[in-house]
């Protein structure tokens, strides 16, 4: 006799969604507003939308401990900056350098730029030529 399963109990509520939708992007300049290190300004070197993080130059440092694999490679103590929530930083304005929200705003030949709140200047996206 096969056992009796509930289909609504084995189903999975409020799923986390696959990608976050993120209001930063590398090379922005934030200032961390929660935390150990609140208050302190600095550029974006990565984005990781799955876990909504970022990595903020010259914030959250961490020290490894790393083995020398070869020969040839050092081992030694190395000290990086470490992913902190998004949540956590906020955009600065171009205008006036202080925190703000950020709004999205469709031009009229259909790109979309993101607006501070603040002072309505328009954000420019940070390009790096490789």
């Amino acid at each position: 006799m096969r056992r009796l399963v509930y289909r609504k109990s084995r189903r999975q509520r409020g799923r986390e969604p696959l990608r976050h939708k993120l209001h930063l992007a590398k090379g922005d300049t934030v200032r961390v507003i929660r935390g150990e290190h609140r208050g302190r300004e600095g550029k974006i070197l990565e984005v990781h939308p799955k876990r909504f993080r970022v990595v903020v130059e010259g914030v959250n440092i961490v020290k490894k401990h790393k083995r020398a694999t070869s020969a040839q490679t050092e081992g030694g103590i190395i000290e990086f900056p470490a992913p902190i929530a998004a949540s956590n930083v906020m955009l600065l304005d171009p205008k006036s350098g202080e925190p703000t929200r950020v709004r999205r705003r469709r031009d009229k030949d259909g790109t979309v730029e993101r607006v501070a709140v603040k002072s309505g200047q328009p954000i420019p996206r940070v390009r790096q030529s490789t």
